[in-house]
């Protein structure tokens, strides 16, 4: 065999499958995604009068996801992905009715911890899909996969919302347990991705790892975009009221969706255009970002805003799009499972220090303080990244 030779997607899974699996995990982030704003309103019906634990318990469920993923895909590489995927799409099925029934503060408090432990459904598909796709193929696949969690982040809270009226936040839990239900039972009648013993063979002999240090550098990407991304998510809210004073809430949700509106809409063709060249989009990306989250400090209208979010929505879009080339890469060689259930862990770890980092930064300084944090960060990402790569060009030169 030459060392050319690349494992293809085994010959029964195809394109279907793949959007079967964004879909199931698009209808199972409803809840996980439509349902934390609304914590000021559950947790006073639990007897938390002032929702005092609302920026707490907000994070539960991203730290034991945050613990747990690791060992999950670890499990997953042992005992069959699909498997896990299924467990953990039942997993959230189990919490959300078990959130959607507490009557008491401890109990809910049980249940985010329970979701947090048992789901993971994102790093669960990414471990599915990475067992049956390789390269250009699976990287298109986790684009598709974050277009799935941007689709819900915009359109759950508004379901949530429109439900309200009729329904409680809280007990809506209980009813949008079904989506990982139903999910789940979707996913059941899919193949379990492996390919065949002759493709293990040549993907052993010709598919070498990449080093070390490219997969640290992933972890290390992931960690400083999630934060510096997400530290511009708690406060938005309060900062669109600060700069537009009357702002209806409908008009503060639209700015909100902005970046991720842009994901939408131009993902699939940054991929094609980034797909073999993902260092150069992670540089950009970082430094739409970083100007992005720095615009929001002297933005002071309607339009500038609309103009510093589309920034970051260029950045955010990069972003994830070139992480997923990157990831795709590091892939080769070693067991999905691990690699994502890792690469998870290093992404939730991003967001609670983005959320902590967010709570201190905007009870001292008020609501930029959060952006121009992510700033920095997303600066020095490019700094790093920048001189990172001249060093390698360097080392790749200087004769020896």
């Amino acid at each position: 065999m030459t060392a050319g030779v690349l494992r293809m997607p085994h010959p029964a899974f195809g394109p279907r499958h793949v959007h079967a699996v964004a879909g199931c995990y698009f209808v199972a982030s409803f809840a996980a995604l439509g349902l934390p704003p609304f914590l000021t309103e559950i947790l006073p019906e639990l007897g938390d009068r002032t929702a005092r634990w609302a920026g707490l318990l907000y994070v539960v469920p991203t730290v034991f996801g945050a613990l747990g993923a690791p060992l999950w895909g670890r499990l997953a590489d042992r005992f069959g992905r699909k498997r896990l995927l299924l467990r953990a799409q039942l997993g959230l099925a189990v919490a959300f009715l078990l959130a959607g029934w507490a009557d008491s503060l401890g109990t809910f408090t049980a249940a985010l911890v329970l979701q947090g432990i048992l789901g993971g459904t994102f790093a669960a598909s990414n471990g599915y899909l990475g067992a049956a796709l390789e390269g250009s193929h699976l990287s298109r696949a986790l684009t598709l996969m974050h277009g799935s969690a941007r689709a819900a982040l915009v359109v759950a809270p508004i379901v949530v919302g429109s439900l309200s009226s009729w329904l409680s936040p809280h007990r809506q839990y209980a009813l949008l347990a079904l989506l990982p239900l139903g999910a789940a039972l979707l996913l059941a009648a899919l193949p379990e991705p492996q390919a065949e013993e002759a493709d293990l063979t040549e993907v052993t002999e010709s598919a070498e790892p990449v080093p070390a240090a490219a997969l640290r550098s992933l972890y290390a990407l992931e960690f400083a975009f999630v934060f510096s991304t997400v530290i511009s998510f708690p406060y938005l809210i309060a900062l669109v009221e600060e700069r537009i004073p009357g702002a209806s809430p409908t008009l503060a949700g639209v700015l909100f969706a902005v970046p991720h509106l842009c994901y939408l809409i131009a993902a699939m063709p940054v991929h094609s255009a980034f797909r073999d060249r993902p260092r150069a989009g992670i540089a950009t990306c970082f430094v739409c970002v970083a100007i992005g989250l720095a615009g929001h400090s002297v933005a002071d209208s309607l339009a500038t805003l609309i103009g510093v979010r589309l920034i970051l929505g260029v950045g955010l879009t990069l972003g994830l799009v070139c992480l997923s080339v990157l990831a795709a890469d590091c892939v080769k060689g070693r067991s999905p499972g691990g690699l994502f259930g890792s690469l998870e862990f290093f992404s939730k770890a991003g967001a609670v220090a983005a959320g902590l980092a967010a709570a201190a930064g905007s009870a001292r300084y008020g609501p930029t303080a959060p952006l121009l944090t992510g700033a920095a960060v997303a600066l020095i990402t490019v700094c790093a990244t920048i001189l990172r790569s001249l060093c390698t060009r360097w080392s790749h030169t200087c004769p020896r």
